[in-house]
């Protein structure tokens, strides 16, 4: 019976990861939306506790109904695997680019409601037929807290199950077929295990002590409306410690469960023995949840020791936040739904009343605590929540002292800041939100960067150049573009680099208001535009629910192992934005080779070719640092005409603007091009693509993260090595015999330059780095004396050497003028400087 119990949470968690993630694909990812998504799971859940208690109450056949749920249960399952997605995608345009909050949170509370009604008003009288079974097997005696936790138990194992083998092995749809199997095997071993029970004739509802059941109500209401508080609030601190994947979320939610799991076992194993009473219980969950929030700060502090261990160090983390914390809150749940069953016979109202409380828990948590108070001291509010629970009577002081004492001291000193400031860099803003804690750092180099949730740079000051380059690439690209649309903000240089584009209209798409907010820090004296419109919304929903057509999109650089990033590189997302362009529309991919593994980069490649079956792949700049990848796809592919390009690059308002980011002749830009649709397929090879329904790169972030401690030029590298650059995919045919030679050899002096620069060891400065580095850049500008991007910094060497070391500088001017006869530079410094 325990094995059945279990199974029973394991399938109904299982089932709310996978349909979570499901409707987050479409309604977006802004708060409001994944907000609504939970309160309508909880409100099937209550809904379904309600309707069904007294049926199930009355059953002399519980086993027989619980069987019934759980078919229910698995054929809407199996139902879900077409409905919610199609049903979700038709939702997308109907509420717009810009919904309100209030219709944002409206339509994705009443979709899963809705749609998902069948298999969660079923999933909410299953704990009520259960415990009904339990108790006939095991007498009279107390079982409701251990059939809680044996449920929760096995939630926890439906959590860890779903997200770390069955979703990254069979996607989503066979996932939700794997969890149908288990209501259908719960179903079976119900009918065989199951036997008739003694009828309880006691009308519900009905107590002499009409107030203590009052408050016996309120409890359960106030518990799961402050147990998911606190869920909420921590898992949003936790973002700022951890490495804020798929895998980190699914590790706080198993800590969280194993911890109500245990707590609702312990009770029930040793609760009848212990005199400590309904108040004694609340008192200890409020001083327990006190005392997490307030080493909180400290276990942060272990982060980066705990990242090392990987989902090891992970589930740790998470454990140290939830596991106290959460057995409290499930002994005292078990011993509130113990008391409704001594008093009611039944436990499904107390269950419908819990989930109602959890229902608009998130909606408090993050909309109301965290804008009034920040994460932290919202923790410690709703911890102290638990106090008001307690009668006003002389003889609970005794359990209310403490953590009284203990909540208004951690409200009166300062919240603790989580952002990690560089030693001798300083902090200069913060903005705390309902998503995400978005900061401005100095460095100790005086460089200004933006953080989210403590780990994640999107980009800064020392950057901007790049940035421009990001946007100008594909606005080059492009013959004549008019309008263009940036999915992805950062510091807003992308965008702006793109609004200096003449007679261009930009637009653009964040999803987090409180990098929005912080954007002024980082304007650039060097724009002359006014920063475009910014939208704050969820791209994939944008994108879904859009009418324009634009001649550019350009995606900004998505952190990959970031949860919820993945979904932006999906198959699905590219055919979504493909219906945006326009007629000669093209859009721009960027991917941070940086961040990524190379199974997560050829699965990505091999979802945009499905799109855009003649897509190429081009380079932002030659650094080993931060290497970038742009996929360059378009509705109507045409091959490049140099000579066409050299008219926009000698366009007087235009020249001024390209020039100063490198792009002075057209070689310049072409000689960025790594990849035509024939090498990129080849590049990418068989394997899995990245789809909503399987979700390749959300799951591989574990590798991505692994990626970040790799040295960053290892995927550049690869790409570099393995990609055949042809001209006869680039060029059109009328132009390869001009052209080919030229280019062949400024991509193969590209490439020298860039393995020279993976080769350099160390931080070498000064005559060392010229020493190490100076025999690479040679070697590329002798393939093509046109790659200024080595022939550059080896007359700043020379320079350099000038003033320090005469020989050695006359030695490599005399190296630089062999290697690159055709160019004059190294020459004429010679003549004037050594009289030649």
């Amino acid at each position: 019976m325990t094995l059945l119990i279990a199974a029973s949470g394991f399938a109904g968690l299982g089932y709310e990861i996978v349909w979570t993630r499901q409707l987050a694909l479409a309604l977006g990812t802004e708060m409001m939306a994944v907000l609504g998504a939970i309160a309508g799971f909880f409100a099937g859940l209550a809904l379904g506790a309600f309707v069904l208690d007294g049926r199930i109450r009355r059953a002399a056949h519980p086993h027989r109904i619980y069987a019934v749920l759980e078919a229910v249960i698995g054929l809407w399952g199996i139902c879900a695997v077409w409905l919610l997605p199609a049903s979700a995608r038709t939702l997308a345009p109907l509420l717009g680019t810009a919904p309100s909050p209030v219709l944002l949170w409206s339509a994705s509370f009443l979709l899963p409601t809705l749609v998902l009604l069948p298999a969660t008003v079923a999933m909410g009288g299953t704990l009520t037929a259960l415990e009904r079974m339990m108790s006939a097997a095991h007498g009279r005696g107390p079982v409701v807290a251990g059939v809680y936790g044996a449920n929760t138990a096995g939630a926890v194992a439906g959590t860890l199950l779903s997200t770390f083998v069955l979703i990254p092995s069979f996607g989503f749809s066979t996932t939700l077929l794997c969890l149908a199997a288990v209501n259908a095997a719960c179903a079976l071993a119900a009918l065989r295990l199951g036997s008739p029970v003694q009828i309880d004739a006691r009308p519900r509802g009905v107590h002499p002590r009409a107030a203590a059941d009052l408050r016996l109500t309120g409890s359960l209401f106030a518990t799961g409306l402050l147990g998911i508080s606190f869920e909420v609030l921590v898992v949003r601190l936790a973002a700022q410690m951890m490495q804020d994947t798929v895998y980190s979320f699914a590790c706080l939610l198993a800590a969280y469960l194993l911890g109500t799991a245990a707590g609702g076992l312990l009770w029930q194993r040793v609760g009848p023995r212990i005199a400590l009473g309904r108040a004694g219980l609340i008192g200890s969950t409020a001083l327990i949840c006190l005392i997490t929030a307030l080493v909180t700060p400290f276990i942060g502090e272990l982060a980066d020791r705990a990242a090392s261990l990987g989902v090891v160090g992970e589930l740790g983390m998470a454990l140290a936040l939830f596991l106290l914390p959460s057995m409290a809150m499930g002994a005292l749940f078990g011993r509130l739904i113990q008391d409704v069953r001594d008093i009611h016979g039944s436990v499904g109202w107390a269950i419908g009343i819990n989930s109602l409380g959890a229902a608009i828990a998130p909606l408090v948590a993050a909309q109301l605590l965290i804008p009034a108070l920040g994460s932290w001291k919202a923790l410690v509010l709703v911890a102290m929540g638990y106090l008001v629970l307690l009668r006003p009577h002389r003889a609970v002081l005794r359990f209310a002292a403490l953590p009284a004492l203990l909540g208004l001291a951690l409200l009166w000193r300062p919240a603790p800041l989580l952002v990690k400031v560089p030693p001798g860099g300083k902090l200069l803003a913060v903005r705390e939100g309902p998503m995400a804690t978005a900061s401005v750092v100095d460095d100790a180099s005086g460089a200004r960067y933006l953080e989210v949730n403590g780990h994640f740079r999107m980009g800064g000051t020392s950057s901007v150049r790049s940035d421009f380059r990001q946007a100008m690439l594909p606005l080059l690209l492009h013959p004549a573009p008019r309008n263009a649309l940036f999915l992805g903000v950062g510091t807003g240089a992308t965008v702006l680099g793109g609004a200096q584009m003449p007679d261009l209209d930009v637009r653009a798409v964040e999803l987090s208001a409180e990098v929005v907010a912080l954007l002024p820090w980082f304007d650039h004296p060097a724009s002359k535009q006014d920063r475009p419109p910014i939208a704050i919304a969820d791209a994939r929903r944008f994108i879904a629910a859009d009418e324009e057509r634009y001649d550019v999109v350009v995606a900004d650089l998505f952190h990959p192992a970031l949860d919820g990033s993945g979904a932006l590189y999906t198959a699905e997302h590219f055919a979504a934005v493909r219906r945006r362009l326009a007629t000669e529309g093209l859009f721009c991919q960027w991917l941070p080779l940086y961040q990524l593994d190379a199974p997560s980069l050829r699965a990505i490649i091999r979802s945009f070719l499905t799109v855009f079956p003649d897509g190429s792949a081009w380079l932002n700049h030659y650094s080993v640092r931060t290497p970038m990848l742009a996929l360059i796809g378009s509705r109507a592919p045409r091959p490049m005409d140099p000579e066409l390009l050299a008219g926009r690059f000698s366009d007087g308002k235009l020249r001024p603007i390209i020039q100063s980011l490198g792009f002075d002749q057209p070689i310049d830009l072409l000689g960025q091009y790594v990849a035509g649709p024939k090498s990129l397929a080849s590049l990418a090879g068989p394997g899995p693509r990245n789809t909503d329904d399987f979700p390749f790169v959300t799951f591989d972030a574990r590798s991505n993260v692994e990626a970040l401690s790799a040295p960053p030029w290892q995927l550049l590298t690869t790409v570099i090595g393995e990609a055949r650059t042809d001209a006869a995919e680039l060029l059109d045919s009328s132009r390869r015999r001009t052209w080919n030679d030229r280019l062949e050899a400024y991509w193969q002096a590209r490439n020298r330059f860039i393995q020279a620069g993976a080769a350099l060891t160390g931080e070498p400065r000064g005559p060392a780095l010229i020493a190490a580095a100076a025999p690479g850049l040679l070697a590329a500008i002798r393939s093509s004396a046109e790659f200024a991007p080595a022939y550059a910094p080896l007359m700043s060497m020379a320079r350099s050497l000038l003033a320090s070391d005469r020989p050695a500088a006359e030695r490599l001017l005399l190296a630089i003028d062999e290697a690159a006869p055709s160019r004059h530079d190294a020459r004429e410094l010679l003549s004037r400087e050594f009289a030649r």
